[in-house]
């Protein structure tokens, strides 16, 4: 099982993913929502132990974002003492959380929870997926734009893929390398940059792949099939 643990406070966040490992769970960390969506977009994360009093991006609108990009991760939201008697938003329930803690709690609480989720049916990913036109069947490795067949490498579909899979949020070169690219590639550094010019060039006119400068790469254009008119430099 694997586990993400999105907690500010680092002693907390190192206790509970130090007690999880003891119990041959994989637990990683993350300090900010911003952070942990960054990780959760990759997917991989049985459980999501989600802090709800984070700063910056709140936890409520982490929740938010894992139920409404349909990611296969269960989510255990930490709540403050004193909410356990508040309407169901307050907890994380409302928001699509499948179960909540208050704390403080005790390590085998957690664990009890944790495992409780992880044990839970998921859904299997949609083999099928679609954004303004564009479809990958991940079953069979197709890819097409507006029912033309597109002829993508491995490469240029994977890129592909996970682009799809975030919605329109940016995803950085560095994501792309750990989820596309084998782990001792010896061409990291330009790899990125040479296949997202080729997968736009198959992909044609209007662009859907637009540049975020210093952050990365995102799909434009809405799910109904409208592009967009983000920029292709880089």
């Amino acid at each position: 099982m694997r586990v993400l643990v999105v907690e500010d406070e680092a002693s907390l966040a190192e206790v509970i993913g130090a007690g999880l490992r003891r119990d041959a769970i994989t637990a990683e960390t993350a300090r900010d929502g911003r952070e942990a969506l960054a990780k959760l977009r990759l997917g991989g994360y049985d459980v999501l132990v989600l802090d709800r009093d984070l700063p910056g991006l709140h936890g409520d609108e982490v929740c938010r974002q894992v139920v409404g990009r349909q990611l296969l991760t269960r989510v255990l939201m930490l709540t403050s003492p004193g909410t356990v008697h508040h309407r169901p938003d307050a907890l994380g329930l409302g928001l699509g959380a499948d179960d909540y803690l208050t704390k403080p709690f005790t390590h085998e609480e957690l664990l009890a929870r944790v495992l409780a989720l992880g044990r839970r049916p998921r859904p299997a990913p949609a083999p099928v997926i679609a954004h303004a036109g564009v479809t990958v069947d991940t079953a069979r490795g197709l890819a097409a734009r507006d029912g033309r067949p597109l002829a993508l490498s491995h490469t240029e579909l994977g890129v592909l893929e996970v682009l799809l899979r975030a919605r329109g949020a940016v995803v950085s070169g560095d994501e792309l390398i750990e989820e596309v690219w084998e782990e001792h590639t010896s061409y990291r550094t330009n790899a990125v940059r040479v296949t997202l010019g080729t997968l736009r060039a198959k992909l044609g006119d209007p662009p859907l792949i637009e540049s975020v400068p210093g952050a990365g790469y995102r799909m434009t254009g809405g799910p109904d099939g409208e592009d967009g008119t983000g920029g292709t430099d880089g």
